[in-house]
């Protein structure tokens, strides 16, 4: 199983974003796909959320309307897109697959670093 995160970088306030994040070992589809973040001394927080099926989908309130949270499950890869940013964006984005039918069944990626900076 793997999860391998890619798309960050160094971004100044205002700019955008796209994170993907490939999948492989595992039936891409019955897994909901999350993004979290964790910033230097905080604690890990959800970022967005997309369902496996229908492509529900659900963000965090501090992303809300800059945020958004895709997945194309024939390339078995999910994608953040992130507008609008600023320097609270800075943080190592993390991607998450979740069984939608077994929550105790989950992955998790290496993260790749977003840094928002002038």
């Amino acid at each position: 199983v793997q999860l391998v995160e890619s798309g960050g970088g160094l971004v100044q306030p205002g700019g955008s974003l796209r994170l993907s994040c490939a999948a492989s070992g595992f039936t891409f589809s019955r897994f909901r796909m999350s993004w979290y973040r964790q910033a230097p001394g905080k604690e890990r927080e959800l970022v967005a959320t997309i369902t496996g099926a229908d492509g529900n989908t659900n963000y965090g309130d501090s992303v809300k309307g800059r945020f958004t949270i895709s997945r194309d499950n024939a390339k078995r890869t999910t994608y953040l897109q992130m507008n609008s940013l600023q320097p609270e964006d800075t943080a190592v984005y993390y991607c998450k697959a979740q069984n939608v039918n077994f929550a105790g069944l989950y992955y998790w990626g290496q993260g790749t670093q977003v840094t928002v900076s002038s």
